[in-house]
Parts: C-alpha cells; sequence; structure tokens
C-alpha cells in the first residue's frame, strides 16, 4: 500500500519557482507509476507530470519546458520543480502513484501564483 504525503506549495508571484514535494511510505515505491495532477476551481483535474517507473516522463504541453518531474526512490520521495510560474498555474497539486488497477492519491497541496 502507498501513502502520499505533499509539501511545498503556498504563494509566489507570477515568475518565480516552487519546488514540490510527495512522500511515499510504502515499501516498494519504485516500482509505481507516479505523476502530478492539479485542480483548478470549475475545472477537471488535469495532468501536469508523469514518471513511470522506467524513468520515462510525460509533461503536459502547458508547463513543458517550465517544470521538471524527478523522483529519488531511495527517499520514496517525488518531486515537481516549478520555474516560470504563471498565474494560470494556480490549483491544488495532487501527488499520485499507480500500479496495476491501483491508485493512491496525497491530500493535495495548494500553489497560488499571484503579485
Amino acid at each position: 500500500q502507498m501513502q502520499l504525503v505533499e509539501s511545498g506549495g503556498g504563494l509566489v508571484q507570477p515568475g518565480g519557482s516552487l519546488r514540490l514535494s510527495c512522500v511515499g511510505s510504502g515499501s516498494i515505491f519504485s516500482i509505481y507509476a507516479m505523476g502530478w495532477y492539479r485542480q483548478a476551481p470549475g475545472n477537471e483535474r488535469e495532468l501536469v507530470a508523469q514518471i513511470a517507473a522506467s524513468g520515462s516522463i510525460n509533461y503536459a504541453d502547458s508547463v513543458k519546458g517550465r517544470f521538471t518531474i524527478s523522483r529519488d526512490n531511495a527517499k520514496r520521495t517525488l518531486y515537481l520543480q516549478m520555474n516560470s510560474l504563471k498565474p494560470e498555474d494556480t490549483a491544488v497539486y495532487y501527488c499520485n502513484a499507480a500500479i496495476s488497477s491501483w491508485d493512491f492519491w496525497g491530500q493535495g497541496t495548494q500553489v497560488t501564483v499571484s503579485r
């Protein structure tokens, strides 16, 4: 089983940076596909970035070139480095772990990009 705890959200000005972290408590962290999703008010939850157990990475077009997803399996931690933040990036960001038919979600962390 997997338990996920996100951290690193907050208020940042446009053009600023934040790094989100997601720590998993499971003993088999390395075999999960991991991802960051976000949901803004009135919107559907959308994929931001994902990284497979193999290391294969995909980004949403809206964040490509600005965000970087990475994982440290020894620390059981998923990261999302967010640079050049825009007001449109404002959302609750959720960490996801998936394996087979199982999905696990963190509680989310608020990211607000505003002057």
